[in-house]
């Protein structure tokens, strides 16, 4: 007999994480006992879940508390088709035992994709021309501060599972990667080709800097005007992390006074900018609207993810993405 299941999450996110192919194999797989409910729904007519042992879900998915779990008391795993489990999760799922396995890992990719393209376009100084040629309507004069991608120094801030496949994506390029992680080991290190070194001495070297450490109450903050103020000539920051990981007060008034160094912003705090933000207006500046993550039919990934995860957790394997209550609390 077929295991129950439902989907759980908001009406445009169940459309674009779990695409065509996606559902056909979870309903081949297991019965899904009825149509799409948002978690507004689920608590208005609670006595849908009473049978339910699966959950399929994403972003708008459902906070998984007492009361939810009270109406489940089938659930063994909830396949959570996003990233951050943080808004699903609490204190009673994990004393209850319920699994989760998210798709963070899949969300991840477009993240690293992004910031290559970033890192090798910020070495030609692109931003800093294509910006400056539609201001002034004409090309500039010098080429200067052009440092190419031979030869240069790219700083990688956290080797969570972003960092580490940012630094995979660069092993075919002639660039120097130097990393800062106090939990990286040298075997890490070895294995992704990178240099271990601090937080000061990474953003006094590189070429590039790249943020992927987590918002956490012990990171907030972590990056300051001092780590800007100490930036190369032409230095390039990149934050496709978290906006509250940096001083973004500190980090303005650096701008202001360095109109050489760029920074490349996908994500900001508050987000967006509040009107009138200095963000908006510095020509060093690129603000992008947190396009970094998945978007479009790269949300299709992650409900792939959540198939091979179904596989794996019916044929009674080891999941490959399961998130454990002490690995969340170190994750964003």
């Amino acid at each position: 007999m077929k295991k129950k299941a439902l989907y759980v999450l908001s009406k445009r996110s169940y459309d674009l994480i779990y695409g065509e192919e996606e559902r056909k194999d979870i309903e081949e797989a297991v019965d899904i006992i009825g149509p799409v409910h948002t978690p507004d729904e689920v608590r208005e007519n609670p006595e849908i879940l009473k049978d339910v042992e699966l959950i399929f879900s994403g972003w708008g998915g459902p906070k998984v508390d007492e009361e939810f779990l009270a109406a489940a008391p089938n659930l063994k795993i909830v396949f959570y088709g996003a990233g951050s489990v943080k808004g699903i999760v609490s204190p009673a799922f994990w004393k209850r035992g319920v699994r989760i396995t998210s798709a963070y890992a899949a969300n991840g990719i477009p993240v690293a994709e992004y910031t290559l393209s970033q890192i090798l376009f910020s070495l030609k100084r692109g931003w800093h021309f294509a910006l400056s040629i539609k201001k002034e309507g004409k090309y500039p004069d010098s080429r200067e501060g052009v440092l190419g991608s031979y030869n240069r120094t790219v700083g990688i801030i956290s080797l969570g599972m972003i960092g580490r496949y940012v630094c995979r994506l660069l092993k075919p390029f002639d660039l120097k990667v130097i990393a800062y992680d106090p939990y990286a080991d040298e075997a890490m290190a070895e294995e992704l080709g990178v240099e271990l070194c601090g937080l000061e001495e990474l953003f006094k070297r590189s070429d590039v800097v790249s943020l992927h450490t987590p918002w956490l109450p012990e990171t907030e903050g972590m990056i300051t005007g001092a780590h800007f103020e100490s930036m190369k000539k032409y230095g390039v920051f990149i934050n496709t992390a978290r906006g509250a990981v940096v001083r973004e007060k500190e980090m303005i008034e650096v701008l202001k006074r360095r109109p050489d160094i760029q920074a490349i912003l996908d994500v900001t705090w508050p987000e967006p900018p509040v009107p009138g933000s200095p963000l908006y207006t510095l020509p060093n500046v690129v603000l992008t609207p947190h396009i970094a993550g998945s978007l479009g039919k790269e949300c299709n990934r992650m409900g792939r993810y959540m198939v091979e995860e179904l596989r794996r957790y019916l044929n009674g394997e080891e999941l490959k993405w399961e998130i454990t209550e002490s690995r969340a609390s170190i994750l964003a």
